[in-house]
Formats: structure tokens, sequence, C-alpha cells
């Protein structure tokens, strides 16, 4: 029975075009990961060798004071991205993946992206991740809209009633070829991209492979509700679409307005106004006022003192730093704010299968908000780190030809935050579990 039922389901031309389409989009979108990945180690190599030649020509130009070396120095950070990121880039796309910083102010430099065509971002990238959340659960609805209806309407539900001892059973078989084959397909795209992305087969790949299995079944249960109705096949195509339009645009817009309502952040402004203020207005008062407060923040520097001079580099980057002393408050706010809407967006996501479903896929390759927040904490550290290294130098006004600048490599940040895979996977087996249970419920009461 099973043989014919996969004949059956094969024979029809729409089955062969949706499961064209969707492997083509499959397709397309890796390759669109594949160009993120390889322009992400483009940045990161240009970035690398620009490091090194603007380092050492500054050097070579400036020899006699190393405040003004290092005023154009940028040292890099990278945001290590693993090639899985390939699958789904998130945030990565709006938030760089690298952070080239001068010793001078922080906040000023510390949000900076790159520059991008507004309208590219409004569309987003056609990564593996779209295909799985939007594409894939309307092939299944197409698939499974009139798997019993069309029968019944076209006469021939009686004849496999008569026929089968038992078509529950038979229900759930023509379910099953379904499932199996749109599985199929999903393992056909991630067995091409594990090559074409480089994949390692690690753990990230088999939590990555666990959610998207998870979220088809989802949408089979969600189905499977749905034909457990009985109603006719216009209703089930209604409402099949209905839900898939409230569940991955509605919910989500309604979601992230409700969160950035709740949780406002004037803060970016905020801080960059205090950072600047904090810092322009220094030029204006008595030297040992900054002093007297950066040496409050860094004691260790008290047994330096001013040169007699109207310009020091001595006293620039401690005005500098007061700048960003003055924005601290607004920068701690600003974090706490985007933690919170970290927080909030996958407590209720838990609630919704296709916003936990992108959320989590999203943490498992590290290309979302959390570990955009981690980078932006280790940039913190790296930052101060720069600092505490150059700032006895600059009082000491150490020759410039004693630094070995071409010494100074990129960092880069390897989140290894873990993912729980009970925190993956409960959420949407929970809602797996509850239609299959109220589909069977309904085909136990119906059918028989």
């Amino acid at each position: 029975m099973i043989r014919l039922v996969f004949i059956n389901f094969f024979r029809s031309k729409s089955v062969k075009i949706g499961m064209i389409f969707i492997v083509l989009a499959g397709f397309i979108s890796l390759f669109v990961g594949k160009q993120f990945s390889s322009k992400t180690q483009k940045h990161i190599a240009e970035t690398a060798h620009f490091q090194k030649e603007n380092l050492l020509r500054n050097a070579a130009y400036f020899k006699a004071e190393i405040g003004y070396v290092l005023y154009y120095a940028k040292f890099a950070l990278v945001n290590h991205a693993p090639t899985i990121s390939g699958l789904a880039i998130g945030q990565r796309d709006v938030n760089s993946s690298i952070k080239s910083l001068t010793i001078r102010n922080l906040e000023a430099q510390k949000y900076d992206a790159e520059l991008n065509n507004p309208y590219n971002l409004l569309i987003g990238n056609i990564d593996f991740s779209f295909v799985l959340i939007y594409l894939f659960p309307l092939l299944i609805i197409a698939f499974t809209y009139n798997i019993i209806s069309e029968e019944k309407e076209s006469g021939t539900w009686k004849i496999v009633s008569v026929q089968s001892n038992n078509t529950f059973y038979f229900i759930l078989q023509l379910f099953a070829v379904r499932l199996v084959t749109i599985l199929f397909v999903l393992f056909v795209l991630l067995s091409f991209a594990i090559p074409f992305l480089k994949i390692p087969l690690d753990k990230s790949l088999f939590l990555f492979t666990s959610v998207a299995i998870f979220y088809i079944l989802f949408w089979f249960g969600l189905c499977f509700w749905i034909a457990s109705l009985h109603r006719n096949s216009n209703f089930n195509a209604v409402i099949s679409l209905s839900l898939w339009i409230a569940l991955i645009i509605i919910l989500p817009a309604a979601i992230n307005n409700y969160l950035v309502n709740k949780y406002p952040v004037p803060e970016a402004l905020d801080t960059t106004l205090k950072q600047r203020k904090g810092y322009h207005e220094k030029w204006d008062m008595d030297k040992n006022i900054t002093m007297n407060a950066f040496y409050a923040h860094y004691p260790q520097y008290k047994k330096y003192t001013l040169p007699q001079t109207d310009f020091s580099w001595q006293a620039y980057y401690p005005m500098q730093q007061m700048g960003d002393d003055a924005s601290a408050k607004q920068a701690k706010e600003l974090r706490e704010k985007l933690q919170q809407r970290e927080k909030a967006s996958k407590a209720i996501a838990q609630f919704i299968p296709t916003l936990h479903t992108q959320i989590q896929l999203n943490d498992i390759v590290q290309t979302g908000m959390a570990n955009q927040l981690r980078f932006l904490d280790k940039t913190s550290q790296f930052h101060e780190k720069l600092r505490l290294y150059f700032y006895p130098k600059i009082f000491e006004e150490s020759p410039v030809a004693n630094e070995k600048w071409e010494n100074f490599k990129i960092e880069t940040f390897t989140d290894n935050t873990t993912v729980s895979l009970a925190r993956l996977l409960m959420p949407v087996l929970f809602f797996v579990l509850v239609f299959m249970g109220l589909g069977w419920w309904n085909f136990r009461r119906k059918v028989y």
C-alpha cells in the first residue's frame, strides 16, 4: 500500500514543480551564504593588510611623537564566524563582524557599522534559514491541504474506506510519504551545504539539523490537525495560509513593535551626545580638572605629570577617556536595554515556533543578537587593553622606533557559549505533540 501511495503522490506534476522550486531556492540560498562568508573573509584579510600597512606608514611618518601615531593607528577585533553561519546570516549583515578601533573614545566607535543600501537591508538575504522558515511550510501546505478533502470531493474516499481495514493508518501513510519527501529534500540540501560551505560535522550542525527537523514536524502537525477537521479543500487552503501569514509575518512584526516600545533605546543618542560633550568641553576647562578625574579612574598613572605646553598628548588622551567616562551611565543603560530586548524576545518566542526557530538557528551559528552583545563586551575589553598598554608609553613619550608595530595583528573573538538542547527543541516539540494529539482525536472521533 505504501508503495502505491508513493507512486500516486509523485505522479502529480504539482509535486514535481514544488520539489524543483524548493530545491532551486535551497541551492540559491547556499550560494548566497557562500558569497556572504567569502565577503566576510575577504574583509578580514583586507583589514589585516590595512592594519599592518597603516601602522608601519604612520610610524615611519610620525617618527617623533607616539601620540601622533596612535591618533591614526587602528587595531582590529574580529567576531569569528563559523562556516555554518552561511546557513543563517542573521544580524551579521547589519552588525559588522570587524571592529577597527583607535585608542581614542570608545563609545564613538563601538556601534559603527558598514555602509549598506537600506533597500537591500530591508529585503534581507535569502539564506538557508529563510528558505527553511518561509518556503518549506508553503510546500508542506501545498502537499497536505487537500490530502483527504480531495478524495472526498472526487468521490473516491468511500472506496478507500471500504478497501482499507484501518483508514486512520492509511491517513498516516499519506502524511508519512509527504514527511519523508520533505525531509529528503532537507537532507539533500544540507548534504550539499556541508562540503560547499566547508561545515564541520560537529555539534552545531547536529543542533541546526535537529531544529530544522522539529520545525518541519511542527508544520506537519499543524496541517495534520487542519486535515482532521474534515473540511473542504478551499477551507483548508485558506486556514493554512492564514496561519502561515500570522506565524511568519504578523506575530513577529507585532512582537518586534511591542519590544521596541517596551524597551526604547534613546540611550543610543544620549551616549553619543554625552561622549562628545564630555570630550569637547575639556578643551575649555583647566587641564588639572581633567587629569584629576583621569587619575581617579587610573590611579596607577598619578606618577606622571603634564608638560608645561599648551597642547600635549599626555592631556589629549585623558580628555578622550573622560568622554567615555561621561557617557558611561548611558552606555550601561543602552547595554541593559538591548539585553532586556533579547531576553524578552526569547521568552515570547517559546510560544511562537516560527520565531523561536529563527532565534535558535541564529544562536546556533552565532549570528544573533546574543552573540553581538557578547562581541560588544569583548570590544570594550579589547579597547581597554590597548589603552592600558599605550598610556604609559604616551606619558613617557616612548620613541616610536622602539615599538614593534609589525607585531600587532588583528585579534579574534570566539564565542564559546553553549546552547541547551532542551531549550532548542522543547517549545517546538510541545506544539508538535499538541497538534498531533488534536488531529489524532479528531480522526479517531470522525473516521470511525
